[in-house]
């Protein structure tokens, strides 16, 4: 019999219940019954190893180094596995894109494993085939291909830079020489491609350190925002902001806020078209002693300022700009940055296969479908039917192709139209390899079997040359092998354990200096300042592949909060032109197509600019994501892939509500008690001490063993998000759904609230991590009946799960609302959607209750790993290191904001920034002397004086 739930989450009327009351009471004693039973022991058979394997102790960690992609670019991680179960993504710090932390996406990757929607099966036409069948199929259209010297064939990947997978679509090119390969990635900036041709005559990628940079321009671009390179540019960021005497300065114009905006020293919200001109005009300034182009208030002065800061540090200063600019401004910036002596290499194209051969575009393959020139197609590893733009009409043209083979971890909407789909093996099943943004190697190792009958990219590419039995590790090895040195099978050992292969990242590109601004500026003129719509990677589903995760779904985006779908922002002065409020239903049109999608009013928004993030409003995600959101795909062209020009709003008279968990705080009463700011150079108060009536003592004593303490430095905090994100994968914590967050409801243990220092129209976002503060003078403890929110003796706020009676009283008496109630089972036989799936239980930490209905949770500063650690050190014969114990959010953190240790170590890093004159605990005139305090955000705005004259 079904197991019953005491209260279901939403009433189903096609379930009312038919029983009589001679049933209703046989079901009650069947539960009494069941409810004594369930104290016996459970009736299963358990069964050991029969042989040991080598390095398994059971229930004991073990961790492994592995890659994991973002736009086709890897990102060092560690991942730690139990009992064969990767439960628990970290950072390589020997990588240089990860550098020891992650980001949102890597953090939710295990959830991804376990995803019962995964693709389970081989296809064909919709229907489940067997492999021989595949065989089959493939081998005639292979032989086929061959006898035409591969005419007609053509394979589209997505963007990759697997040196195997290169290697192999090299040998796939030479086979079928009359074939072509295709490469596409929405997410791709074909502007900066196209700007660095301009620029220096060939394809070039620029890598910019950050860590060297004391003034640093951003031009439409978001360097802090989520992508491959967020890690490592918010590591470099954070280093040359840690100290007031080297403090960077960061000036942004941009179009739509972002997280490099809320960051920046100085912001200015501009048109795309008039930070275009903007460009131009600096590019003037810093060739010449004077420009030609005439910029408006506030622009003049602001460029007034940057030319004088960029002249004063040559050598140190970098100039960025992004996807919404053109190939001219692009072309602009290299031209700038070589002026500056930018702290900026420049290396080779890393998507190329040995021989030299570049990938063609979707646009060429969507012309050679539409003329009849395709006719079998395989697509690895992409959804063109999702997140191709609409202009190319590809669900039309993709069907001209006779065999449409097409191999993704979903049965997705690319799936639907293919004659035949295969499934693919997640990253943490497969064997790969992947370069870094500076061309760093690294392998890709299994962590477990494929859990479903799945295919990785080497062994469908070596099927289709003709080796169907090829092993993905064989083929990887090979790749590798003549870059041994000495004995290849010590190299390889190392190169798994390090995570990296030493000494395999890319040369520096040798060009000729790129060619002067003076060709390209006639081309930029001002345009009329009509309604455009700006689209942006979403912080949190990317490009719609993370549509399906539920975690992801469940973070609040970092300057919306926003969660469970996206909106249109719209400057407030803009919405209340066009009579529009927060909620209402519009119908967003752009050359003779529409979507529909709710209204965000964000003071960060541009006037005559609407922005939009990519990533929504899926039909085949999954039971998660699936018509989540609105499709902005749905309106982008091949043309105009992140900026369309002359759309139009109209009402539809609907109203939808956008889900949030928390808002940004932009009282200035409550801004300026609760997040302090301070400017570079300003005077800095004395360390606040408590001066509170207290019974408890009044510092730390030396001799009470540990006292451990949280520290975060909120100048260095990005909102990235990743510590909320790993907070949930190791602490078990529950997606609770939209409905719920509709009631006011979520279980994250740590928020990222969101400060507002600027104005109405300026806005100066401030981000501050918000975990359990962990209390001295707890208020959440005397109010307990049950003493289940206790204190123990190294001062951790503990949570007696089992002793829980659901009071909420201590939820209630918590100043800072950190504490979260299961109003349901969430993670206990109420799961919202799919998450009650049996492979999902996979990924849960053993060493971490998983809390049932009615009980309290809240941060617990990862009390397991303090444990572990503990653990460790007796069995060691050895007391803990400085340092040792480190929460989860605190690796996650790219920026090093967080900081956590034992007050009684003198040397330990918190002790230091406890310190600290911008040392501060929230709500501090409480007196309830949080363990967990901050260090306040400061800011360098560049001095009036250094505006100049015009």
């Amino acid at each position: 019999m079904p197991s019953l739930k005491e209260l279901p989450t939403r009433p189903d009327p096609a379930r009312r219940s038919k029983l009589n009351r001679r049933q209703a009471l046989s079901l009650l004693a069947t539960g009494m019954a069941s409810g004594l039973a369930a104290c016996s022991n459970p009736n299963e058979q358990i069964l050991p190893y029969v042989r040991m394997p080598e390095r398994i102790v059971p229930g004991e960690p073990l961790k492994f180094a592995t890659t994991l992609a973002l736009a086709g670019i890897g990102r060092g991680v560690i991942v730690t596995s139990i009992d064969g179960r990767p439960i628990k993504v970290e950072g390589n710090p020997l990588h240089p894109n990860s550098l020891g932390a992650t980001d949102v996406f890597a953090e939710a990757a295990v959830l991804s494993l376990y995803d019962p929607d995964r693709s389970h099966a081989i296809l064909h036409n919709g229907a489940i085939a067997s492999r021989e069948a595949l065989r089959g199929a493939l081998v005639g259209e292979l032989s086929a291909a061959r006898n035409r010297h591969g005419d007609g064939l053509r394979l589209l990947t997505a963007r990759t830079t697997s040196p195997t997978l290169l290697r192999q679509i090299d040998a796939f090119l030479q086979t079928f020489p009359g074939a072509a390969w295709h490469a596409y990635d929405p997410t791709d900036d074909e502007s900066a491609r196209q700007g660095a041709q301009l620029a220096f005559g060939q394809p070039v990628c620029s890598i910019a350190d950050f860590a060297k940079a004391r003034v640093i321009v951003a031009l439409d671009a978001d360097p802090l925002g989520h992508g491959p390179d967020q890690i490592r540019i918010g590591r470099g960021f954070a280093e040359a902001r840690r100290g007031a005497g080297a403090f960077s300065r960061l000036y942004c114009l941009e179009s739509a806020l972002t997280l490099t905006g809320a960051k920046a020293d100085e912001r200015l919200a501009l048109h795309p078209d008039a930070i275009e001109r903007f460009a131009a005009a600096l590019a003037e300034r810093v060739g010449s002693d004077g420009g030609d182009i005439a910029l408006p208030e506030p622009e003049r002065g602001l460029l007034n300022r940057i030319v004088t800061d960029l002249g004063t540090h040559k050598g140190e200063a970098l100039v960025l700009t992004g996807p919404t600019m053109s190939e001219d401004v692009h072309a602009l910036v290299y031209w700038i940055n070589a002026q500056l002596n930018a702290p900026v290499r420049l290396i080779g194209a890393l998507d190329q296969t040995p021989s030299g051969k570049q990938a063609g575009t979707l646009e060429q393959l969507a012309t050679d479908l539409d003329a009849g020139r395709v006719q079998q197609l395989v697509v690895v590893g992409a959804n063109p039917l999702y997140h191709a733009p609409a202009d190319l009409r590809f669900e039309a043209r993709v069907q001209k192709a006779r065999f449409r083979l097409h191999m993704g971890a979903y049965a997705d909407e690319t799936a639907a139209i293919a004659t035949w789909h295969v499934p693919q093996s997640h990253p943490l099943e497969a064997w790969s390899d992947l370069r870094a943004s500076d061309g760093t190697a690294s392998i890709v190792q299994p962590l477990i079997r494929p859990l479903h009958a799945s295919f990785g990219d080497h062994e469908l590419l070596a099927w289709l040359l003709g080796a169907e039995d090829a092993s993905a590790h064989a083929l990887v090895q090979e790749t590798w092998r003549t870059a041994a040195s000495g004995d290849f099978e010590p190299w390889w050992q190392r190169a798994l354990h390090d995570g990296v292969i030493a000494g395999s990242a890319a040369d520096p590109v040798t060009s000729a200096a790129p060619r002067p601004p003076s060709a390209t500026m006639r081309e930029l003129g001002h345009k009329a300042n009509e309604l455009t719509l700006v689209l942006r990677p979403d912080p949190c589903l990317w490009d719609g592949s993370f549509a399906n995760n539920a975690w992801l779904q469940e973070c609040p985006k970092p300057l919306s909060k926003q969660v469970w779908g996206n909106a249109l922002s719209l400057h407030p002065d803009e919405a209340n032109r066009l009579e529009l409020s927060t909620g209402d239903m519009v119908r967003i049109s752009a050359n003779g197509r529409s979507l529909e999608v709710p209204v965000l009013s964000e003071p960060g928004t541009a006037t005559g600019v609407s922005a939009l993030t990519l990533g929504g409003g899926r039909q085949k995600a999954g039971a998660i994501g699936n018509g989540v959101g609105a499709n902005a795909f749905a309106i982008r062209t091949a043309e105009n892939s992140w900026r369309l020009p002359h759309v139009s709003i109209q009402r539809t008279g609907r109203r939808e509500p956008i889900l949030t968990t928390q808002n940004v705080v932009r009282t200035p009463e409550d801004v300026r008690e609760l997040y302090p700011q301070y400017l570079v150079g300003q005077p800095l108060p004395a360390p606040a001490k408590p001066d509170h009536p207290s019974l408890l003592p009044t510092s730390v004593k030396p001799d009470q063993g540990h006292a451990w303490a949280m520290v975060i430095d909120t100048s260095l905090c990005i909102g990235c998000n990743a510590c909320v994100v790993s907070c949930q994968a190791e602490n078990n914590i529950p997606v609770v759904g939209p409905e719920q967050v509709a009631m006011g409801r979520d279980m994250h243990w740590i928020r990222v609230d969101a400060y507002d220092h600027g104005s109405a129209n300026s806005p100066q976002i401030g981000f501050q991590p918000v975990p359990c503060m962990h209390c001295e003078h707890a208020p959440c403890e005397p109010v307990c009946p049950v003493a289940a929110s206790v204190h123990d003796s190294e001062g951790l706020n503990g949570q007696v799960y089992n002793r829980c009676i659901g009071t909420r009283f201590c939820e209630a008496n918590c100043p800072y609302k950190v504490r979260r109630f299961n109003f349901f089972g969430y993670a206990d036989g109420e799961e919202y959607g799919n998450l009650g799936a049996e492979s999902y239980r996979g990924q849960k930490n053993p060493e971490v209750t998983v809390r049932a209905r009615g009980v309290m949770e809240k941060c617990t500063y990862c009390v397991q790993r303090i444990s572990g650690a503990r653990r460790a050190s007796e069995r060691e014969d050895r007391p803990l290191g400085i340092d040792e114990v480190r929460t989860a959010c605190q690796n996650a953190c790219p920026t090093r904001a967080i900081s956590f240790g034992d007050l009684n170590q003198a040397d330990a890093e918190i002790n230091h920034r406890k310190g600290h004159p911008r040392h501060y605990a929230l709500l501090g005139h409480l007196g309830t002397r949080p363990r967990t305090t901050y260090l306040a955000d400061l800011r360098n705005p560049a001095p009036p004086k250094s505006d100049g004259q015009t």
